[in-house]
């Protein structure tokens, strides 16, 4: 996922709830039902981007619509989710369009806080790259609709590497590196370059990250069972893999004290060797006055295979939404015209979900970084895993990255993933 750039807004929440919370809207039932005719104003649009990076397609969306507007709304990633399950709870009806992390499709839509959009399946099927319309279908019906996708890859600094006497990593994805390959190349730069961190993830508490790791050993996903309410995060793959994360920080390797999405500065300022990010990364360490760097692919462990996470986020229409039709308009617009899809990720690096919107892409990518552009295309169609789908994920996630951030500050890790299990297991009592 981003995905996500935090600016501090003290008064977020006060201005959401500024906008006005009350009467519920017409429910999205099969085929995405409307209201009669929409209410006054403009849509409202909730999400975690700095205002910013929406500018475009909002601009190209009045453009096109002339006598609808768009008002968005930043709410920072650490209070997204919360912040929407309160509003959302309570029918707030000033919220018309939202942010979906893509695998809490199945919890919000199970909770009553999607419209149906079955409608526009085929619209779906037909524009979006593969596996972005599965990811937002729950129970045969389609929840929301794909804004983009995403990649992992290995960016590096030369100089540091020069200074250490190591070869830096292939762009070639037949070539990728291994992990154990990569800390010790970090610890080189470390002893005779002066590197202050060796290997850096930079979603380094998140499961949309960390989730790889496990599966390159064969850990699985973390959840399986025919309702997938059963936590799978025990196996012999998990067990290693957080082993290996745990040391990360323990040999000092990897800092603790920084949060998720704060890390890739320490890359940009020439402090670190290894960072493992994502294309919304390559934007910025190509704007990074004076950094050296390069790119290659996301590497996987010594014995295992090649996993790279994927997916993103998706917009939905809120069914308390007194503005329907002019919502889904907007989302469509964002998703489904390769025009509008595109316009998203105009100030971000991000990959557009929309195939066509994709085509025009990767060129820009690739003047930024060369090979980046192959290893994406090659990773979607032969390395990308996404996470699990689960009316559970959003607890699950919570428990995880909790868990997550208990290893890296030392917690041994077959306990503490035994105790998450644990957890996790009575969360979901109520669920089934």
């Amino acid at each position: 996922m981003k995905f996500y750039r935090v600016i501090v807004a003290a008064t977020l929440a006060g201005a959401l709830a500024a906008c006005g919370s009350g009467g519920s809207g017409g429910s999205g039932g099969s085929g995405g039902a409307t209201q009669a005719a929409d209410a006054a104003g403009p849509i409202q649009f909730v999400g975690p981007e700095d205002p910013k990076t929406f500018a475009p397609v909002i601009a190209g969306f009045e453009a096109k619509n002339p006598g609808l507007k768009v008002t968005y709304t930043q709410v920072p990633f650490d209070q997204l989710n919360s912040v929407l399950q309160q509003r959302l709870a309570a029918k707030d009806d000033s919220i018309d369009v939202y942010t979906v992390d893509q695998p809490r499709v199945a919890a919000l839509a199970t909770r009553g806080f999607l419209t149906d959009l079955t409608d526009l399946t085929d619209k779906v099927k037909s524009a979006a790259l593969p596996g972005q319309y599965e990811v937002n279908v729950f129970r045969d019906k389609l929840w929301a609709l794909p804004i983009w996708t995403s990649d992992q890859f290995l960016f590096y600094n030369t100089e540091l590497l020069e200074k250490a006497g190591v070869q830096p990593p292939s762009s070639d994805p037949a070539k990728r590196w291994t992990w154990e390959q990569t800390v010790e190349a970090g610890k080189k730069a470390q002893e005779k370059a002066g590197a202050q961190w060796a290997v850096i993830p930079e979603q380094i508490e998140q499961f949309y990250q960390l989730q790889s790791l496990a599966e390159s050993l064969g850990g699985g996903s973390g959840i399986t069972g025919p309702e997938m309410l059963t936590p799978a995060i025990t196996t012999d793959g998990w067990v290693k893999a957080m082993t290996w994360y745990h040391g990360l920080f323990a040999n000092k390797l990897a800092p603790r004290g920084v949060g998720s999405f704060q890390t890739s500065p320490l890359f940009s300022e020439g402090k670190v060797a290894f960072f493992a990010g994502g294309p919304w990364d390559v934007g910025a360490f190509a704007a990074a006055k004076g950094l050296k760097w390069g790119v290659a692919p996301y590497p996987y462990f010594q014995g295992g295979k090649p996993v790279t996470p994927t997916g993103s986020w998706s917009w939905g229409v809120n069914p308390a939404s007194k503005k329907q039709t002019a919502a889904r308009k907007f989302i469509e617009y964002a998703a489904l015209d390769p025009e509008g899809n595109l316009q998203t990720t105009q100030n971000t690096t991000i990959i557009p979900s929309s195939k066509a919107a994709f085509d025009k892409y990767v060129p820009l990518l690739d003047a930024k970084a060369k090979g980046v552009g192959e290893i994406m295309k090659y990773d979607a169609q032969n390395t990308a895993v996404a996470r699990p789908r689960s009316v559970g994920y959003i607890q699950f996630e919570d428990i995880m990255t909790k868990a997550f951030a208990d290893i890296r500050n030392g917690a041994d890790p077959k306990a503490r993933l035994d105790q998450a299990t644990q957890e996790i297991t009575t969360a979901w009592k109520q669920l089934r």
